[in-house]
């Protein structure tokens, strides 16, 4: 079997059903599939699965990778911090907004995760991502922290 690329996720030739599927498909997947279904809330898959999403992508900036969450509706983000140390990034409109709220439950850690790929990539560094904030935890938003880590 060959490696996929994200260019040939691009390559869709349905011509009935398109190219999208409903987001109750997707949120299943992950939060009652993955989420639910794999240890540790599947946290170690989605990082690892996440992580290399992010460093397929096609961006060359910072900008790229936000203009890709939006695009591919993963949701609206914007930058809401930068310095040398860390940026902080607010997602709104995720794939989460609208789901019951369970107190402390942060379910966003596949974004971050492609986030932190994409990000290292472009940045040309070591970082951590960590999402801080979940509509799932009642917060109106979901957001991530980048910081740097030494070199």
């Amino acid at each position: 079997m060959s490696n996929f690329t994200f260019d040939d996720m691009k390559k869709i030739n349905r011509k009935k059903l398109g190219d999208t599927v409903p987001l109750e498909l997707f949120r299943t997947i992950r939060l009652i599939g993955m989420y639910q279904g794999l240890p540790m809330g599947g946290k170690g898959t989605t990082v690892t699965v996440g992580r290399k999403i992010g460093e397929s992508l096609p961006v060359k900036t910072l900008q790229d990778i936000l203009d890709f969450f939006e695009k591919s509706r993963i949701g609206i983000p914007k930058i809401v911090h930068q310095d040398d140390k860390s940026i902080r990034i607010v997602v709104d409109d995720c794939f989460c907004k609208g789901l019951p709220v369970a107190d402390e439950k942060m379910v966003c850690d596949l974004e971050g995760a492609i986030l932190e790929g994409a990000a290292a990539k472009v940045l040309n560094r070591k970082i951590a991502v960590r999402e801080t904030k979940c509509n799932v935890s009642g917060h109106e938003h979901c957001e991530y922290e980048i910081r740097y880590l030494s070199i």
